[in-house]
């Protein structure tokens, strides 16, 4: 049986994950691991404002890095976050009918 903290840690989750940055992060790191210099590309934003997403996501334990020389390459720790992101998909599809 679930107690209401079980709830609340799922709503953290959630909430980080509510964000189209990070969508875009999960959804490249879906396909393999990359540094932070391809994501920033990917992203169209500045190396602070990603390293910051990804850091929240490591927090939240989603990714993990992992360090080589100088770089830091980061991987989905838990792939089935994209399962959410399906799920989205689809509610949006039904809910448009596109």
């Amino acid at each position: 049986m679930r107690t209401p903290s079980d709830y609340q840690e799922q709503a953290r989750l959630l909430k980080l994950l509510a964000n189209d940055t990070r969508l875009k992060i999960v959804d490249r790191l879906a396909r393999g691991e990359c540094n932070v210099s391809t994501l920033t590309k990917m992203s169209g934003l500045d190396p602070s404002t990603v390293s910051k997403h990804l850091s929240m996501m490591r927090s939240g334990g989603i990714v993990r890095d992992r360090r080589k020389g100088n770089a830091v390459y980061y991987r989905l720790l838990t792939p089935c976050v994209l399962k959410f992101s399906a799920c989205a998909a689809h509610v949006l599809k039904e809910r448009t009918g596109r």
